[in-house]
Parts: structure tokens; C-alpha cells; sequence
């Protein structure tokens, strides 16, 4: 399990760029903190909905409905994954 409260803002950045990248077969050296999910790197909701099942597998806590619904770009997901609380399980 990724202990996202023990990366820094950084690390965190790095992870997520990398899991997308994996995940979606996407060019990591054209993700950007500023990229968006939606319009730059072409996930569709159900692609989103894959990204959210995947980082509580692998954080053991859930983005919460009204949280992921605000997330557009990587930086979104970075803030998301910064403020999760952290003694919220699965």
C-alpha cells in the first residue's frame, strides 16, 4: 500500500504521473501538473472512474464523490490525494 501522507507534494506528483502514464498507456514526458485528465490527455468518465477505483486499492482510502467530481487536472489529483485525511480506511 502507498502511503501518500509520507510523500512529499513532489513524490506525490511523480506517482501519479507514472500511474497514469501506466494505466492508460499515455507519454509521461507530456503530463504536466497542469495537464487536463479530460481534454490533454483524453480519459473519459469511465476511465476516471478506473483511476478512482485504482488509488484507493493502492492508498487504502477513497477520494470522496464531491472531491473527485472538482478533479480536472494532475495537480487536482496531487491536492486530492495531500488532503485526504489520514486516518480514513477503506
Amino acid at each position: 500500500m502507498v502511503v501518500v501522507s509520507a510523500m512529499s507534494k513532489e513524490e506525490l506528483c511523480i506517482w501519479v504521473i507514472d500511474l497514469l502514464a501506466e494505466m492508460f498507456e499515455l507519454d509521461k514526458t507530456k503530463i504536466t501538473l497542469q495537464s487536463n485528465l479530460y481534454s490533454d490527455l483524453d480519459i473519459d468518465s469511465i476511465d476516471a472512474v478506473d483511476l478512482a477505483v485504482k488509488l484507493k486499492q493502492m492508498t487504502g482510502k477513497r477520494l470522496q464523490p464531491e472531491v473527485f467530481k472538482t478533479i480536472r487536472t494532475i495537480n487536482d489529483v496531487v491536492e486530492a490525494l495531500t488532503n485526504l485525511p489520514s486516518e480514513q480506511v477503506i
